[in-house]
């Protein structure tokens, strides 16, 4: 154990930056490939753009839902690293990345028997429905390369290694960007173009974090072969990050529907704000995957100071950054709104929740970081039940916003009450000993 010293700290916050700075990057990656799809569709036509926004609004729950598989193998590979087993850790990795692959197959043949059936839960015009369905049939044969990547990229977060993903990551996406433009101006086949190339841009990226992987798996004398017994128990590990993400999606659905009933200028300044908001979510997100991997290393290697040293750590980063992005935020809200919109009642409002979302991000750091020490720690269970009563106290608050009218604005100091509810059940769970289970 590395006994405390004056460089400690220096030392960890060096640890902390070399993890969450590529993690942030790749991050942003996504929604920048997204902004330049979402270009690229609109000028096919406004038709076609409002599938894409359909279809890529399915493909992102999907998504959210299975990010258990990033979050269950980084843990679970990290601690038994910290605990002196490698081998046995990246074989628990390649029964992450085996479930990751039968799962996305599962999912896919869903989306071909279904795709109609939940894109009309939208209540789109037929013509809009007709390119969602279009683009999700194609773009659903790409999940079990997109939950491949989940689970590679946790595995490889897990060995402390978060600028491999970024370097795919980036490289994958703007392979995207080419084969959409190809598929879609040169072939002339429309939606279905940049969906086929998305689904092909995958294949490429989920093979190359795979063979990283496997490489290393070899390299530190793991067996390959496919273990039932260790792909059961990465799904059994899984079910409550996933009940976590369906309490999140649900506070976020709320959100969605109160804002969608204020009217049309309410709910468009609710849409720039929450841009901005999962914008900054991806920063902070970025220190909940260094509490991660740094966390389930240090309760693998049974150094639990460490731990306390580390959350407390992130912590002070967690607020720091929010402090820092709202007062900004509310410096700049001025000269953001016009960016955003010329409605002059639209940007009047966004002063007013711009302000708001500044005061409550610093909330949020601590949020995230907190939610991110104790996935490392493995305490999925009791992040379910903290989403379900932070769920249980936000939902009734949106709903009264909703009752009385109040407007969008009382909806997002709403929300600051659901990071309130989180931030209390986070802190309540890791400020005691009971998630800091020792050892692989």
């Amino acid at each position: 154990m590395t006994s405390p010293t004056t460089h400690q700290p220096r030392n960890l916050s060096r640890e902390i930056a070399v993890l969450a700075i590529p993690a942030f990057a790749t991050l942003v990656s996504e929604p920048l490939l997204l902004m330049a799809d979402s270009a690229m569709v609109g000028h096919l036509g406004t038709t076609q753009l409002a599938g894409l926004g359909l279809a890529s609004s399915v493909m992102s729950i999907i998504n959210g839902l299975c990010v258990f598989l990033a979050y269950g193998t980084t843990s679970l590979v990290a601690r038994r690293v910290g605990a002196g087993d490698k081998p046995r850790a990246l074989a628990a990795g390649i029964d992450g990345m085996t479930l990751g692959l039968g799962l996305g197959l599962v999912l896919a043949l869903l989306l071909q028997a279904f795709s109609p059936t939940v894109i009309g839960w939208y209540g789109g015009s037929s013509e809009v429905s007709a390119q969602a369905v279009a683009y999700l049939r194609i773009a659903g044969w790409g999940l079990p390369m997109l939950l491949l990547m989940l689970a590679s990229t946790g595995v490889l977060r897990g060995l402390k290694d978060t600028r491999t993903p970024l370097v795919v990551a980036v490289s994958m996406n703007l392979v995207n960007i080419g084969l959409n433009w190809i598929f879609m101006y040169q072939l002339h086949l429309g939606i279905r173009g940049s969906a086929l190339g998305t689904v092909l841009a995958q294949a490429v990226g989920s093979a190359t974090l795979a063979w990283v992987v496997l490489r290393g798996a070899r390299a530190a004398g793991t067996t390959l072969r496919i273990n039932p017994a260790g792909v059961l128990q990465a799904a059994r590990g899984g079910v409550w990050l996933v009940a976590r993400s369906v309490w999140l999606q649900l506070s976020l659905a709320v959100t969605v529907m109160v804002a969608a009933r204020t009217g049309a200028i309410g709910l468009a300044g609710h849409q720039v704000t929450n841009s901005i908001w999962a914008f900054l979510c991806l920063a902070l997100d970025a220190l909940a995957i260094a509490a991660q991997a740094l966390v389930g290393h240090e309760l693998g290697a049974r150094r639990p100071d460490r731990v306390r040293a580390i959350t407390a750590k992130l912590c002070w980063w967690g607020v720091g950054g929010g402090i820092v992005f709202g007062v900004l935020l509310a410096l700049v809200r001025g000269l953001l709104a016009p960016v955003f919109t010329p409605d002059a009642q639209v940007q009047q409002l966004l002063m007013q929740l711009l302000l708001v979302l500044a005061l409550i991000t610093p909330i949020a750091g601590i949020v995230f970081v907190l939610d991110g020490v104790l996935i490392g720690a493995g305490d999925a269970k009791y992040l379910a039940f903290a989403g379900f009563v932070a769920t249980v106290v936000y939902v009734p608050m949106a709903l009264m916003v909703n009752h009385t009218r109040s407007g969008v604005v009382w909806l997002w100091v709403a929300y600051g009450g659901y990071l309130v509810a989180r931030v209390a059940t986070l802190t309540v769970r890791a400020r005691s000993t009971a998630w800091m289970r020792l050892g692989a």
